[in-house]
């Protein structure tokens, strides 16, 4: 797992997993975790959150290659699986706590904050430490996620990027789905670029 962030009271790893290259993010705060995208390679993520505390397993959105491996996982730590409702069909999976707009996830000494990003499917969320953002298939480098699939909507992500993502301070930290890490200051200057070529 390599270590992208490491303070006092906030650990947060990355995996990469899977063939599609998906990241599976461990975030820990004074001997309390979460797991957000238990994606593919359970084991490997077994390993990695060992001996954390991990108290859930978030997911940013019901994509198959995002929950691969939830089910094991959650199975295995005896963690819930949460996920936002709209997403429950995508999934094919309920969730055992589902996620709402807004809500704060304690965690050790630190809050996450749940923001729905609707777009890239109905119940796509990001989740926001201080200044860390966890965005899913919301916005990569480069632009937003992709709109192709059945219920996505280009509008729609967009409309999340500038109501939810947008309003953040340019120092906050992306973490996406998948690739590299970015931040809001890096990517603010092309949100009109994304909006005229519609992908």
């Amino acid at each position: 797992m390599d270590i992208l962030v490491d303070l006092n009271d906030l650990a947060i790893g990355r995996l990469v997993v899977g063939p599609l290259g998906n990241n599976a993010y461990v975030v820990t705060s004074s001997g309390e975790s979460v797991i957000i995208d238990a994606a593919a390679e359970a084991n490997e993520l077994l390993k990695a959150a060992d001996g954390l505390g991990v108290r859930a397993v978030l997911t940013t959105h019901g994509h198959q290659d995002h929950i691969g491996a939830a089910q094991k996982v959650t199975d295995s730590l005896k963690a819930p699986f949460r996920l936002h409702p709209d997403d429950s069909h995508i999934a094919g999976l309920e969730p055992d706590e589902p996620l709402r707009h807004g809500e704060i996830i304690k965690l050790g000494t630190r809050r996450i904050r749940v923001l729905h990003t609707p777009g890239h499917t109905p119940g796509s969320v990001c989740f926001l430490i201080d200044h860390h953002l966890f965005s899913g298939d919301t916005l990569f480098p480069g632009g937003p996620g992709a709109t192709r699939f059945p219920y996505s909507d280009f509008d729609q992500i967009m409309a999340s990027l500038d109501d939810h993502l947008f309003t953040l301070d340019d120092t906050t930290i992306i973490y996406p789905g998948h690739g590299a890490s970015t931040t809001i200051g890096a990517e603010r200057p092309h949100i009109e670029e994304w909006r005229t070529r519609r992908w």
